[in-house]
């Protein structure tokens, strides 16, 4: 490979909320060498990360479709921990009579989200909650109320006769998409009030993409899983600041193919991406640096 340039797009890593998610998932091994522990879904969106929580023998129950409530049938004994998206009260509920002991690793700026919609339930708003459908972060809130509306497009907008709406989001979706939502729930109901819940760590990967327009980039290259939605969010966004070549990658097996040759090459990744995957694409794109993969950096 040669005369590329390479831009490390800033921030890189795990942001706060997954660093505490994983710190509590090896405190938790640490604590009870013996013991089965079990997490309810993803800990976060990042397969490499379910891999090295194997390693450190913690299984991760997760099927498609599933919410969180039906996945608990599958665990009988032992510890479990909810993953950093939050869950429904009711899953605490069925948990504890299960008699499974519970960690809990839920975001902070999640369980705000879900605090700020509980209080707006009881005050008898209207929620308009604009988020992914079957995302474990939404569905612990829009599940909350049949006065929780989920809205995903201008369409999913509901024609109501309430004296009172409540508008927010998930906490990893696109700050323009989230504009644009807030903009046409305003001139449908003025008197709404909106609290937007873009997390900063997302917050700043996104604008920080933004800003490439202003430099001349022919590829970003976004390392995170396909499941990871603040990672779509930010390839979703490099196309709309018009860079040439968005691609997207887990791990430097999926740029083998591209001619990285003479190009200036940005390079970002999501929230739930570990540090140790992205350091390894950007040696591969400087100078075709193919080392090891060793799970137990993952962490």
């Amino acid at each position: 490979m040669k005369n590329n340039t390479i831009i490390e797009v800033m921030p890189q890593g795990f942001c706060g909320g997954v660093m505490k998610a994983i710190k509590i998932a090896k405190e938790v091994r640490t604590e009870h060498p013996d013991q089965k522990i079990t997490i309810l879904g993803n800990l976060v969106h990042n397969r490499y990360v379910k891999l090295a929580l194997r390693h450190w023998n913690i299984e991760t129950v997760e099927e498609t479709g599933k919410t969180r409530l039906e996945l608990l049938d599958r665990i009988d004994d032992g510890i479990v921990i909810f993953t950093a998206h939050g869950v429904h009260p009711d899953v605490y509920k069925k948990a504890e009579e299960k008699g499974l002991r519970v960690y809990d690793a839920s975001c902070r700026f999640v369980v705000q989200t879900q605090r700020i919609v509980q209080e707006k339930l009881e005050e008898g708003a209207v929620v308009f909650y604009i988020g992914k459908n079957k995302h474990p972060e939404a569905e612990s809130i829009y599940t909350l109320s049949s006065r929780v509306y989920l809205i995903e497009t201008e369409s999913d907008i509901p024609e109501l006769d309430a004296p009172s709406i409540f508008v927010t989001n998930q906490t990893t979706m696109s700050t323009l998409d989230i504009e644009h939502l807030f903009d046409a729930i305003r001139r449908r109901y003025p008197s709404a009030c909106f609290h937007n819940e873009i997390c900063n760590a997302t917050r700043v990967r996104q604008e920080a993409v933004l800003a490439l327009q202003n430099q001349e980039v022919d590829v970003l290259i976004v390392v995170g899983d396909p499941t990871s939605n603040n990672t779509e969010q930010l390839a979703q966004i490099a196309r709309l600041a018009q860079i040439p070549t968005v691609v997207k990658a887990e791990t430097v097996e999926d740029l083998r193919a591209f001619d990285w040759n003479g190009k200036t090459i940005a390079v970002t990744s999501g929230a739930s991406t570990p540090k140790y995957l992205t350091s390894q694409i950007i040696r591969f794109v400087q100078d075709g640096t193919l080392e090891p993969f060793e799970i137990e950096r993952v962490l």
